[in-house]
């Protein structure tokens, strides 16, 4: 069993580690266990009742965060001449076409977040294997495939974030960083939470939300009880 350090032991001795915690009381536990010398992310993993290999109880969908992640968001939109000047007003980090293909070939994905137009998709297509396993290839149910790319790069810099359950049921999410307040982690989380629950399949039978926990970057994972937010 591998030691606890000295910053773990003590992040450990502020909470229950057995106890279930409402979300306000995660959030404070959260913040007050962060111990990292940068400003640490704050997530949640929700792990759900569905099984993510059949199509009709796949959980994916989007959120605009009330208060941001935090995070410099950097984006790129593969776009026709017609629309980098859109692109560029909006606050693309890159914009264009041919040219950031390529480069997504030759292995530059330094980006987070990748916009682009339905007519280009076929192009944008054939980046897929590259593309896909990093979690950028865009995607129309999440607004990155769309003619309105200045609204879509707004969104994307402002704190719209996309999520899907993985193969394991959980949904991970990144809600702000550890320097907000309370009340901004408090408003994001809830945000997240609505519209995961909005989101029940209708073939997910029995308990929709299993469990749920928020942690710091590299802090203790918090258990928080699911009925202790508003819908």
């Amino acid at each position: 069993m591998a030691k606890l350090t000295k910053k773990r032991k003590e992040a450990l001795a502020k909470f229950d580690k057995s106890a279930t915690y409402s979300l306000n009381d995660a959030i404070k536990i959260v913040k007050q266990t962060s111990s990292t010398k940068f400003d640490s992310s704050v997530d949640i993993d929700v792990r759900l009742g569905v099984d993510p290999r059949k199509a009709n109880q796949m959980v994916r969908g989007t959120v605009m965060l009330p208060h941001g992640t935090g995070k410099t968001v950097r984006v790129l939109v593969l776009c026709t001449p017609d629309k980098e000047d859109e692109a560029k007003a909006a606050g693309a980090d890159f914009y264009g076409l041919d040219e950031y293909i390529q480069k997504i070939k030759e292995g530059w994905t330094d980006v987070d977040v990748i916009i682009t137009m339905p007519s280009v998709m076929p192009k944008v297509g054939a980046l897929g294997k590259i593309l896909g396993p990093r979690g950028l290839m865009p995607n129309p149910k999440t607004g990155t495939v769309t003619m309105e790319v200045g609204k879509a790069v707004q969104e994307a810099k402002a704190g719209k974030i996309d999520f899907k359950v993985d193969k394991f049921g959980i949904i991970h999410a990144a809600i702000g960083k550890s320097s907000f307040d309370e009340v901004q982690l408090l408003e994001n989380a809830k945000e997240l939470l609505h519209t995961i629950v909005k989101l029940k399949p209708s073939a997910a039978k029995g308990t929709y939300m299993k469990s749920l926990f928020m942690s710091s970057t590299m802090g203790p994972g918090i258990r928080v009880d699911q009925k202790s937010f508003t819908v």
